[in-house]
C-alpha cells in the first residue's frame, strides 16, 4: 500500500500551496493482526490512488449500486452494510491506516466480497478517481466536528464539497450524514438546504430517524447510556 495520504499540490513557481483541511492525520501504531491484513489482503481489496477515474464496474466486477463510505474510521458498521448488503458495492476512504488494516481483517472474517478501501485524502479522490453521476449513496458519519469557532472552516461539509458530493451521485442518490455534536448538526443542515438540487428527506425538513441501514456503533451505544444525542440527515440529488 502506497503512504501518500495526501498528494501536495504546487503553485506556477513550484511553492506548494497550503490547503485547508477537514482531518488531522493521526498515523497510529499498526498492530501484528492490522500490518498482516494491510500485507495480504491489499492486493486484493486496496484501491491506490490514481490520477485517472476508477471503472467500477471492474474495479468490484460487476454492475451494482456503490456506496462510498468517507471516514469509515475502523471499518466495522461499513463492514457489516457490506455483509447486510450484498446486492451492493462498498467503496470506504480513510487516511489512518490503522483503521484500514483494522477494516480489511473485520471484511475477510465476515467473508465480505463486495468492499474496497483507500487509504488517502478524500476530497482529492472525488475531484480524480470517482466519475460523475456514479454513486447511490455518500455516507459521512461523525467526522471530526471541529468544535472550536477557529476551527469551524476545517468541517468537512462546507458549499463546495456538497456541491461535489452532488455531482458524483446519481440522479435519486442520497448523501447521508450522521453527527454527535447538534451544533454541527445545524451547520450540516444549513449548508445542505442552501444547494440547488438536494431534497431533504426529513419529514419535518430537519433530520430523519437514525435509518435500519446505519449500524449502531458501540461509541454511539456508550453516547446515548450518557443522553448524547446523534443526528442523521438524507438528501438525495434531484436535480
Amino acid at each position: 500500500m502506497m503512504n501518500d495520504v495526501i498528494s501536495p499540490e504546487y503553485d506556477e513557481n513550484g511553492r506548494p500551496l497550503r490547503r485547508i483541511r477537514s482531518f488531522v492525520r493521526r498515523q497510529g501504531r499498526l498492530t501484528k493482526g492490522q500490518q498482516q491484513a494491510l500485507d495480504t489482503l491489499w492486493p486484493e481489496m486496496g484501491v491506490e490512488f490514481t490520477s485517472q477515474p476508477l471503472d467500477l464496474v471492474e474495479l468490484f466486477g460487476r454492475d451494482a449500486p456503490v456506496v462510498l463510505e468517507i471516514g469509515f474510521g475502523m471499518g466495522a458498521s461499513l463492514v457489516t452494510m457490506a455483509q447486510n448488503n450484498p446486492h451492493q458495492n462498498f467503496l470506504g476512504i480513510e487516511v489512518h491506516s490503522p483503521g484500514v488494516g483494522a477494516c480489511l481483517a473485520s471484511a475477510q472474517e465476515a467473508g465480505v466480497k463486495n468492499l474496497r478501501v483507500m487509504c488517502h485524502d478524500a476530497v482529492e479522490v472525488l475531484d480524480t478517481m470517482i466519475p460523475d453521476n456514479s454513486l447511490r449513496m455518500v455516507q459521512l458519519f461523525f467526522p471530526d466536528p471541529w468544535h472550536k469557532a477557529r476551527h469551524n472552516k476545517r468541517r468537512i461539509v462546507q458549499v463546495p464539497f456538497a456541491e461535489k458530493v452532488q455531482r458524483k451521485l446519481k440522479l435519486g442518490g442520497v448523501f447521508h450524514m450522521a453527527t454527535d455534536w447538534e451544533a454541527y448538526a445545524e451547520h450540516m443542515l444549513e449548508v445542505m438546504s442552501s444547494v440547488e438540487g438536494y431534497q431533504n428527506l426529513s419529514e419535518s425538513q430537519n433530520y430523519v430517524p437514525r435509518p435500519e441501514t446505519r449500524p449502531l456503533t458501540k461509541f454511539e451505544q456508550r453516547g446515548q447510556r450518557l443522553g448524547h444525542g446523534v443526528w442523521d440527515l438524507m438528501f438525495e440529488r434531484v436535480k
